[in-house]
């Protein structure tokens, strides 16, 4: 029983199943390194990260998926799903063992739980995309924290990137602890190592923030508050179109 363990990146999961072919391997389970536990009589094999062996086996994927499921194995990897990776490695699998289609073998179950777990990511790209809210700082760097329920945020950096070219901003991951940068150039993925903002709600300190920045913040609490009709206020639907969890970084939530 063999426990194939990698360092946790797409790059680094795609290095396990070009080792699976290259080393005839039929693994019990794909564990990231951070997430793998000492399990009895099981072996462990660790899988090093190689770019080459990584990009034969994406350019195998694309050559063999139809163009609306290229991005699949990406999306549903960054799902973050318990047991996406055996999912995602029978998959892949199949689909490399087959010469017809089987995208829509959704009799097959691996096929229909990753179809639906693409659409569960799509759906939270899409969320972050509404409610992203930016905070202007001293130094002329619009800072955004979020916390997306899947790991999407690689996937909205085109918008962010075309939508404010002229701007210098990050957009932070709080609950991943990464985001990017982008320098009116480049988009670069960084860690920050000195956190001058809440690890709740990513609210930047206050001595760091452009003077009028409140003042705008508290500005479009009132506009948000003006529109409001009390009298046909429906928390129940608001949190169907507004998910409650991502209250705590709207200024027009969040602001007393």
């Amino acid at each position: 029983m063999t426990y194939l363990v990698y360092d946790g990146s797409f790059e680094g999961f795609l290095s396990v199943i070009f080792q699976c072919y290259q080393q005839d391997l039929s693994p019990a389970n794909i564990c990231r390194e951070a997430a793998f536990q000492e399990i009895l009589f099981a072996e462990k094999q660790f899988i090093s990260t190689d770019e080459k062996q990584a990009e034969r086996v994406w350019k195998g994927l694309q050559k063999k998926l139809h163009r609306r499921n290229k991005d699949l194995p990406y999306r549903t990897f960054l799902s973050e799903q318990p047991g996406i990776e055996m999912m995602l490695y029978r998959f892949i699998c199949r689909l490399f063992d087959n010469n017809f289609s089987i995208e829509t073998d959704y009799g097959d179950a691996d096929v229909l739980q990753l179809k639906k777990i693409e659409r569960q990511v799509l759906q939270e790209t899409a969320r972050l995309l509404e409610f992203v809210r930016f905070q202007e700082t001293k130094d002329g760097i619009y800072f955004a924290p979020v916390e997306p329920a899947f790991d999407v945020l690689p996937f909205v950096l085109h918008h962010f990137k075309n939508r404010f070219a002229d701007q210098q901003w990050i957009i932070y991951d709080i609950k991943r602890n990464y985001g990017f940068y982008y320098d009116l150039k480049t988009t670069q993925e960084i860690v920050l190592s000195e956190q001058n903002f809440s690890a709740w709600d990513g609210k930047v300190d206050a001595n760091l923030l452009q003077e009028n920045e409140v003042n705008y913040q508290r500005l479009w609490k009132n506009y948000f508050d003006s529109i409001n009709i009390k009298e046909r206020k429906n928390p129940k639907l608001q949190r169907q179109h507004m998910p409650q969890r991502y209250w705590k970084f709207l200024p027009e939530k969040s602001l007393k």
